[in-house]
């Protein structure tokens, strides 16, 4: 629902944009830091964000190209307007179980340091804003695991909280390859 701010007389102010959800309202103005908004997604029944920032779109589920010699969770690349897109599976880089893609199943195109990657989720959720006054520090688990925590924070917006994802962290260990390979042609 869009609603136009108006002064007196019908003109003057820009209008501003609200979108309405069942579970929480954003209005995007001047004033929203960039820094404080997150894309937020569903993997295996979790939501999980990341910043706004890194998103260039949201498209639907196409087909992806296997290519081989790449980690299990990079299920192949795109072909997304004559761009080639690697794509990597959240659910393979989380190992959880795979399911098959619905029709809900997205894929969340980022720019990461300059490289395109595309992410592959159950569902996108909504943009919220979560200043950092509403991030808790990720928890530390002794996973057993030598390399960093994927999790920049718990954020909480009302009565929701989403792991919020250190995006360069997650992905990190395919990103490298790719870049150092230069852009495919």
């Amino acid at each position: 629902m869009a609603e136009a701010v108006t002064g007196e007389s019908g003109e003057g102010r820009a209008p501003s944009r609200k979108f309405e959800n069942e579970t929480a309202d954003l209005i995007f103005n001047e004033e929203n830091n960039i820094e404080d908004m997150f894309l937020t997604f569903g993997v295996s029944g979790e939501e999980y964000g990341l910043g706004i920032a890194f998103v260039t779109e949201i498209v639907g589920m196409q087909r992806v190209m296997q290519v081989p010699d790449v980690p299990k969770f990079i299920k192949g690349v795109i072909n997304l307007r004559g761009k080639v897109i690697p794509v990597m599976d959240v659910r393979c880089r989380f190992e959880m179980v795979e399911k098959p893609y619905t029709e809900r199943t997205v894929i969340i195109v980022l720019d990461v340091d300059s490289v395109p990657i595309g992410l592959v989720v159950d569902n996108v959720s909504d943009v919220l804003e979560i200043p950092p006054s509403q991030i808790d520090p990720a928890p530390k688990f002794n996973s057993g695991r030598t390399h960093e925590s994927l999790i920049r924070g718990l954020g909480k917006s009302g009565d929701r909280v989403a792991v919020l994802l250190d995006i360069r962290k997650l992905v990190g260990e395919g990103l490298q390859d790719m870049a150092d390979a230069g852009p495919v042609q």
